[in-house]
């Protein structure tokens, strides 16, 4: 396992997240937006800051609740 973490944005993440058919559930004013998936029952908060990149240990978080490394992750972008 790679220990280099990719810089990513949010908008990125949403990608992932979406193609691993997560579904937006709501947003908590315009700064975290939630993506549930039904049939894992896995929820997942991402941070919406722009094009800010996203912090290791967020994206390590992000990585956790949706259960994938972050080589998976790398190669989903």
């Amino acid at each position: 396992m790679s220990t280099i973490f990719p810089d990513v944005n949010s908008k990125q993440i949403v990608k992932v997240v979406e193609k691993l058919e997560f579904r937006f559930i709501r947003q908590s004013g315009t700064s975290h937006a939630i993506y549930f998936r039904k049939a894992a029952r896995r929820r997942t908060t991402i941070p919406i800051h722009g094009k800010i990149s996203i912090k290791r240990k967020t994206i390590k978080s992000i990585c956790r609740d949706i259960e994938i490394t972050i080589d998976e992750l790398r190669d989903l972008l």
